[in-house]
């Protein structure tokens, strides 16, 4: 399904992985990796919850303490806000 890129093989700078299937390869961008992420973990969530096998105030409230966990501030690596000058 998924194969590792050859190393003579060139991806364009946005391009997460690529993708062969059925012989055709197609990059798949890193958005496209995180929209479809987010979209799978929505769905699956909407499932656990209407089956009740998850509270959704929980689940947020777990949300927010990964968060928190993760980042310092709550702020992601990358955000001007947790550089330091």
């Amino acid at each position: 399904m998924f194969k590792k890129k050859p190393k003579d093989e060139k991806k364009t700078p946005n391009s997460g992985i690529i993708m062969v299937k059925d012989g055709v390869k197609r990059e798949i961008s890193f958005e496209e990796l995180a929209l479809s992420n987010t979209l799978s973990l929505e769905a699956l969530v909407r499932v656990l919850s209407r089956n009740g096998n998850v509270d959704p105030g929980e689940l947020l409230k777990e949300m927010e303490k990964v968060k928190d966990e993760r980042f310092r501030d709550g702020l992601p690596p990358d955000s001007d806000e947790n550089v330091t000058h």
